[in-house]
């Protein structure tokens, strides 16, 4: 007959009560390193997300119809900013791009009257270019443009005291008296090196260089690349960025 030393039974009375602290430890540590785990994964989401908004590719919408019909009102875009070189945040420095700015290329910036706000248009002067508009007809460097992406809806000229500040870079031809812009007519002015010229598609209803100068060098913060998302914003109704979806604009690819 054998007998049991009754302080190794490891058998628990059924009336003595539960021990509170067993067990309690492991399903501690592993809701712990669960919770760290979520933790860190969302961390790293949040890392990812802003360091490929800040340095990469980052999405806008077009507020207006002064780039049309490139982009229209309603038109949703990413925009490539590393390719020009991104800005670091927070510092004035840039990361160096792939290519420089080119004459025609539609670019992102920020405008030098309206710190915070971002505006799209077109590049048309580059530093040391000369140039004018003659009738809404451009010419850089004395040439006539190819520009098969301009638009002109009005037929009648506007003098605007706006553009008053091109007579401090305005060649003085010979024969012609004074300094007298206007929103078809003006120049031929010369570019200077630390800025461009930009002016929107949409040539008769574009708020651009005309009237307010030369975009800095370092305001360039991107070119857009694709039409991701598009809808009518004028008309009435509810939700219009559900019941008018351009579906044929999405897609689409900014030239």
């Amino acid at each position: 007959m054998s007998h049991e030393d009754p302080t190794n039974e490891t058998t628990r009375s059924p009336h003595e009560p539960p021990d509170p602290d067993r067990g309690a430890p492991v399903r501690s540590a592993s809701a712990r390193h669960a919770a760290y785990e979520w933790l860190w994964t969302l961390l790293a989401a949040a890392l990812l997300f802003f360091t490929v908004r800040a340095f990469i590719v980052e999405a806008f919408r077009i507020p207006s119809g002064s780039m049309e019909n490139t982009l229209l009102a309603g038109d949703f875009v990413l925009v490539n900013k590393a390719i020009y070189g991104a800005r670091v945040p927070l510092t004035p420095f840039r990361l160096p791009g792939f290519v420089t700015p080119t004459r025609g290329d539609v670019i992102v910036f920020e405008p030098p009257h309206e710190a915070g706000k971002t505006y799209v248009k077109r590049l048309i002067g580059m530093p040391g270019d000369t140039v004018e508009m003659r009738r809404k007809t451009l010419y850089v460097n004395r040439q006539r443009a190819a520009e098969p992406y301009a638009r002109h809806s009005d037929t009648q000229d506007l003098f605007l005291p706006d553009v008053a500040w091109q007579c401090r870079f305005t060649l003085r031809a010979p024969g012609r008296k004074g300094c007298h812009p206007s929103r078809d007519n003006w120049g031929p002015i010369v570019v200077p090196a630390d800025g461009y010229l930009v002016l929107g598609d949409n040539r008769d209803d574009s708020e651009d260089s005309r009237y307010w100068g030369f975009v800095p060098v370092d305001a360039i913060r991107g070119r857009p690349l694709v039409v991701y998302y598009s809808y009518k914003p004028e008309g009435t109704g509810t939700a219009p960025w559900l019941t008018r979806v351009r579906w044929d604009r999405i897609g689409h690819r900014v030239d």
